[in-house]
């Protein structure tokens, strides 16, 4: 069993189609697409309406339209767009498998790869889609699309597992090196197949993969999108690149129920859900594995989301991990690496920085998230066993990636933490247990609200002024320490005073 640090604290991403006369071309060749408003061109060759080299461009793009009655799908007013706002996109799809690598600016458009339905079970039909300085918007579906390719994976829940291997998917997302990508992109509601209420379209993300696919490279993905930022139907594996995406719902996602897993072996990852009224960080309706990388997850402020959520079970084994929300989903005790979990009464606003300094009074890492919450999720190589105490300070000096602080070299404004014997926030037990002990009661799931007090939902009156501890205080500051033990797994109840 690893070490858990769980502290309860008070403060606060076939070969060719059927039918399709192109000679096939060779996997080893690169197909340049280059995008522009005034022409797209493939090769150096300008692409009009028809196809060349496996690229076809149209206007026909899947989007939701307004008006069309209870029969046709489910909508909400700002989820629908006019015929004639669909109709300013063009549409770059990619028809054959091969290696494709797409330049330039497109302010209405959609990329899109459809290696035709037979695809799934032909090992072949692989499309790997390099991003080199690309700036492209959709407003009515997701800028980049995966209709039909190989699927690497199965759907297959009595055979499901966590461990997965993404190496042959289908799809394969490259951001090339030193390459700076903004995509923009929207989302399509559920429409109907006609005559039914059975699902004939549903696209969520601006990224959106029906395939298992992988994100790969050295380059940056800004991403931005209405709904879902980066999706995939069933598994999704990041292997690199820098990741920016804020989205309106969860940011990275995986939605195939008890199957799908989104697995994180290096990169870097910003995730966070905040344009919309709720959303996770990171979100997989089966499982959530990181071997690697430098990852921030970000739950929406507003809403009882987490910064990373899965149904069947969140493992944390390697790399470097700050996850915020207004829930805590449970981090399994078998990850490899250690963790904390820490519950704030109240909300942290963004931009608050909490440190943590070791028994030899050293500080080992600060962190500052970009959303509020209540919840914080940290691991790094850096736990290890030791008593930690914690801080919030108002400045801090060291190297900072995304707002995790290492080999601090100063900071001001400290503020301890104070040990308090009163229950702790949300119901969860409290009291400082003893060394090797567990406190009574479980683990923290899921903050809740005692009766008679209202939610914090960033709209309360502002706090109260800043008041000196209590006279009492003082002892117990010295003992507002967190033990990373191996003995035992545990969480502690701990007050700010302000």
């Amino acid at each position: 069993m690893k070490k858990i640090f769980t502290a309860v604290m008070m403060f606060s991403m076939a070969a060719a189609v059927a039918g399709c006369a192109e000679e096939q071309r060779p996997v080893s060749d690169i197909v340049y697409i280059q995008l522009s408003d005034r022409r797209i061109t493939v090769d150096g060759q300008n692409l009009s309406e028809g196809s060349a080299g496996g690229v076809s461009l149209s206007n026909d793009i899947v989007y939701y339209r307004g008006g069309q009655g209870r029969d046709y799908g489910e909508d909400s007013d700002e989820e629908a767009h006019s015929r004639r706002e669909a109709d300013s996109h063009q549409v770059i799809t990619i028809t054959q498998p091969g290696n494709y690598t797409v330049s330039g600016s497109l302010s209405r458009g959609q990329i899109a790869i459809d290696l035709g339905r037979d695809s799934a079970r032909d090992s072949s039909a692989v499309v790997n889609l390099t991003l080199d300085n690309v700036d492209l918007t959709c407003t009515v579906a997701p800028a980049i699309i995966c209709y039909n390719a190989y699927e690497c994976g199965s759907y297959d829940t009595s055979s499901a597992s966590m461990d997965v291997d993404t190496s042959a998917a289908g799809f394969n997302l490259i951001l090339a090196r030193d390459s700076d990508n903004n995509i923009n992109g929207s989302h399509v509601a559920k429409i109907y197949k006609e005559g039914t209420q059975e699902k004939l379209h549903k696209y969520d993300a601006a990224i959106e993969s029906l395939v298992s696919f992988n994100v790969s490279g050295d380059g940056v993905l800004n991403l931005t999108a209405d709904n879902e930022g980066l999706e995939s139907s069933l598994h999704m594996t990041i292997n690199g690149g820098t990741l920016n995406i804020t989205s309106g719902d969860d940011a990275l996602n995986a939605g195939e129920d008890g199957v799908s897993v989104i697995t994180v072996n290096d990169g870097r990852i910003m995730a966070c859900s905040r344009l919309g009224d709720e959303g996770d960080g990171i979100d997989s309706n089966g499982w959530i594995v990181i071997n690697g990388g430098h990852i921030i997850a970000s739950a929406n402020a507003n809403s009882m989301d987490s910064g990373l959520d899965s149904d069947n079970g969140i493992y944390i084994n390697g790399g470097t991990v700050l996850a915020t929300g207004n829930m805590y989903d449970e981090v399994s005790g078998d990850s490899a690496q250690n963790f904390m979990v820490l519950n704030f009464d109240r909300k942290i606003r963004a931009g608050d920085t909490v440190m943590f300094k070791s028994s030899d009074d050293v500080p080992v890492v600060a962190m500052s998230a970009a959303q509020d919450y209540t919840i914080m999720v940290y691991s790094s190589p850096l736990l290890v066993e030791d008593d930690y105490t914690v801080y919030k300070v108002e400045e801090i000096a060291g190297e900072s990636i995304n707002g995790i602080y290492a080999n601090i070299t100063d900071y001001s404004g400290r503020q301890q933490l104070a040990y308090s014997e009163s229950p702790s926030a949300g119901g969860f037990g409290g009291g400082r247990p003893s060394k090797g002990e567990m406190p009574e009661g479980e683990m923290p799931q899921r903050p809740q609200v005692p009766d008679g007090e209202p939610v914090d939902d960033g709209r309360q009156p502002p706090d109260k002024p800043a008041q000196d501890p209590p006279a009492d205080a003082a002892d117990n500051r010295q003992n507002t320490v967190f033990s990373l033990d191996s003995d035992a797994n545990f969480f502690m109840s701990i007050k700010a005073y302000t």
